[in-house]
């Protein structure tokens, strides 16, 4: 079955009130892209390296989400884009992030 009918099912099956966000870790710009042409705009990732790699390749209405442990220095590297962080450890990385956002006017 291919992305967008996988997408097309889920949807039908899920909550009108329920956000999906795509777990694309792992996998290559074309499936991020069969997705995203196929509806799907949120979009999850848990390595910062992996993301960051990314983005620059995707379209700019991505709302990217950071959904794995997230090194403090690493923020600055997403903060200009990412839409979420989904889990914070730290109150040392809620500073950073906090820090960051700032920087770049998103608070």
């Amino acid at each position: 079955m291919s992305i967008k009918n996988n997408l097309s099912v889920l949807l039908k099956e899920i909550p009108k009130n329920v956000k999906l966000v795509a777990v694309s870790k792992t996998k290559p710009i074309e499936d991020i892209l069969e997705a995203y042409n196929a509806g799907q705009k949120m979009f999850g990732e848990n390595k910062a390296q992996e993301l960051i790699a990314k983005q620059p390749q995707l379209l700019e209405n991505i709302r990217w989400h950071f959904i794995g442990h997230m090194q403090t220095n690493k923020v600055r590297f997403i903060a200009p884009f990412v839409a979420l962080i989904e889990a914070v450890d730290s109150l040392k990385l809620l500073k950073e992030i906090n820090k960051q956002a700032k920087i770049i006017n998103r608070v």
